[in-house]
């Protein structure tokens, strides 16, 4: 039996340093925002993108907001246990999901820290027009998101790989039979 080439966050070792190093900076971040940003004050970066600090009391887009801390904490030890499993039970060559898994780590930890210790999370990003704006969140979000999406992106790639494998061996089994005769 062949044992499959691991990728770097394959490692776990590897893998814990994405993420400690992931959910640090996200805690610097949130602690300079903290000292720095005034509270629910829009303070303009670029059109359409601006810093506002507020405090969500749920998760993502402030969902589940009069659940309680506890509760929240325990949905995200449970869907980072899942996470856990997924990942170590998902091909190491599979990248794409592999830094998706530790993204969707980082960012569930980073917001399990706010929660426990601060008893909120801190979001700070605001996209928004004059009529219109956006959820507030935070880099952890962002790394939620964007870990999802690299995941979704595997799935598909994985499923075009399979099919591209699938058409290769009947493109071979049509050429098996058309040379025994």
């Amino acid at each position: 039996m062949s044992q499959m080439p691991q990728t770097a966050l394959r490692r776990p070792a590897l893998f814990a340093l994405f993420i400690a190093l992931a959910v640090a900076l996200d805690q610097v971040i949130k602690l300079a925002v903290e000292r720095h940003l005034p509270f629910q004050e829009l303070v303009p970066v670029i059109p359409m993108l601006g810093l506002f600090r507020t405090y969500n009391q749920g998760i993502a887009f402030s969902l589940l907001s009069g659940l309680g801390d506890g509760l929240l904490i325990a949905i995200a030890v449970f869907v980072s246990i899942f996470v856990l499993y997924l990942w170590a039970n998902t091909d190491p060559r599979r990248l794409f999901a592999q830094i998706g898994f530790a993204l969707i780590m980082a960012g569930a930890i980073g917001n399990v820290i706010d929660r426990i210790l601060l008893g909120h999370v801190i979001d700070y990003i605001l996209i928004y027009t004059q009529t219109w704006s956006f959820a507030v969140f935070n880099l952890a979000d962002s790394f939620i998101t964007i870990g999802a999406g690299f995941v979704i992106l595997d799935e598909i790639l994985e499923a075009v790989r399979q099919k591209s494998r699938q058409s290769a061996r009947q493109k071979g089994d049509d050429h098996d039979a058309h040379t025994d005769d």
